[in-house]
């Protein structure tokens, strides 16, 4: 019950993470190769840290 109140913090990575995604495919559109994977690499670390808290939590 008092968990209703308690900020998630997966929530937030996973915001993050989609945006990242987003840019990420906006410069591939664009062409612009070396973003794009830049951009992923960083999606993908971000991945690792939610799976890694989700896996905390049970």
């Amino acid at each position: 019950m008092f968990g209703l109140f308690k900020p998630n913090p997966t929530k937030k990575l996973r915001r993050t993470y989609d945006k990242k995604l987003e840019q990420a495919m906006l410069a591939q559109r664009k062409g612009d190769i070396k973003t794009y994977s830049m951009l992923t690499a960083e999606a993908e670390t971000l991945w690792k840290q939610i799976e890694h808290l989700e896996r905390q939590a049970g």
